[in-house]
C-alpha cells in the first residue's frame, strides 16, 4: 500500500522527520515517550507491515526488555530503595522506572530512523542539500546506491559460478576459499569498472560545470504549505510548552514532574498530532480511495 505521506514535498518529510526524531530524544516525560512509542510502532506497521511485525518481535522487543533491565544492575540512584543486590549495591525504585524510560526513547528512535528510511530517499535528500553540499549529499547517494546494488550484483556472479561448479558451498574447504576468492576477485573488478564508466557517464552530463541545471518532479504545492504551517505551529508550540516547563519531569533522585494539567494536557494532544500525522493522512488517503473505487 502506497504512502501518502511520502508523496509531500521533501522539506516538508524532511522537517517532520528531524522535528519527531529530536523530540523524541529529548523528551523523557512518560506520556511523550508513550505517543512516540506507539505512532512510531503504527507507522512503521503502515509502511513495512509484516516485515515490520516480525522485526519488531525479533528484535525490538528482546532489545527493550535488555535495556531495561540492564539499567538497573549498573544505575543505583534514586531515593526509593527496594532491595540490595548481590554485591551490596542499592535497587531503586527510580533506577527501574528510568530503565524502562531509556528503553522505550531508544526503541522509538529505531523505529523513527526506519520510517524515514522508507520516506526519505536518496532522490530527496540530493534534492535538498544537492545545493548546500553537493559532494557529500552526492557520495551518501552512492553509497546508498552501491550497497543493494552490490548484494544483487554477487548473487548474479555466485550463481554464475555455482553453474559451472565453483561456488563457495562446492569442494572441499580450501576449494571454497578458493572460490570466495575468486567471486571476490570478480566483484572488485565489477566495482572499478563500475566506478569508472559512472565517472564517465558524470562528466559526459556536465557534472560540476558552473550554470548547470538539475530536473527535479518535486513542486511544492498548497497541500505542501498547509503540512508545513501544521508542523512549524505544531513544533513550535511543543518547545515552547518545554521551555515553560509544560513538559518537566525527572526521574532521580525522586520522581517528580508535571501532571495531568490542562496546559500539559494540550501540549500532549499537540505531540500526539504531530507524531500522528502521517498515519492520519494515510487513513484518510485510503478512505478517499476506497470512496473512489466503490463509486466507480
Amino acid at each position: 500500500m502506497k504512502d501518502a505521506f511520502s508523496t509531500f514535498h521533501p522539506i516538508v518529510n524532511f522537517t517532520w522527520f528531524t522535528a519527531v526524531l529530536l523530540f523524541s530524544m529529548y523528551f523523557m516525560h512518560p506520556v511523550c515517550l508513550g505517543v512516540s512509542f506507539f505512532c512510531a510502532i503504527a507507522y512503521s506497521v503502515y509502511l513495512n507491515r509484516e516485515k515490520a511485525i516480525y522485526f519488531n518481535l525479533k528484535y525490538m522487543l528482546p532489545l527493550l526488555i535488555i535495556t531495561a533491565l540492564i539499567n538497573p544492575a549498573f544505575n543505583h540512584e534514586g531515593g526509593t530503595i527496594l532491595t540490595y543486590l548481590y554485591d551490596g549495591n542499592p535497587l531503586t525504585l527510580e533506577s527501574i522506572i528510568y530503565g524502562i524510560a531509556a528503553a522505550v526513547m531508544l526503541i522509538s528512535v529505531i523505529c523513527w530512523f526506519s520510517c524515514y528510511n522508507v520516506v526519505m530517499t536518496s532522490d530527496k535528500f540530493v534534492y535538498l542539500f544537492g545545493r548546500v553540499i553537493p559532494s557529500l549529499s552526492l557520495v551518501f547517494s552512492m553509497t546508498l546506491r552501491f550497497v543493494p546494488h552490490f548484494k544483487a550484483q554477487i548473487g548474479i556472479v555466485s550463481n554464475a559460478q555455482k553453474g559451472v561448479g565453483r561456488d563457495v558451498s562446492n569442494g572441499s574447504l580450501m576449494q571454497r576459499i578458493s572460490h570466495g576468492i575468486r567471486i571476490l576477485s570478480i566483484m572488485v573488478t565489477w566495482a572499478l569498472e563500475n566506478a569508472i564508466e559512472t565517472a564517465d557517464s558524470m562528466k559526459s552530463r556536465g557534472y560540476g560545470l558552473p550554470g548547470r541545471t538539475a530536473f527535479s518532479i518535486y513542486r511544492f504545492d498548497k497541500r505542501d504549505k498547509y503540512a508545513m504551517i501544521f508542523i512549524l505551529l505544531c513544533t513550535g508550540y511543543i518547545i515552547a510548552g518545554s521551555l515553560s516547563g509544560g513538559l518537566y519531569y525527572r526521574y532521580f533522585p525522586t520522581i517528580n514532574g508535571m501532571g495531568a494539567k490542562p496546559y500539559s494536557l494540550s501540549l500532549y494532544i499537540c505531540y500526539l498530532a504531530l507524531c500522528i500525522a502521517p498515519v492520519i493522512i494515510n487513513i484518510m488517503e485510503d478512505r478517499k480511495w476506497k470512496a473512489t473505487q466503490s463509486g466507480i
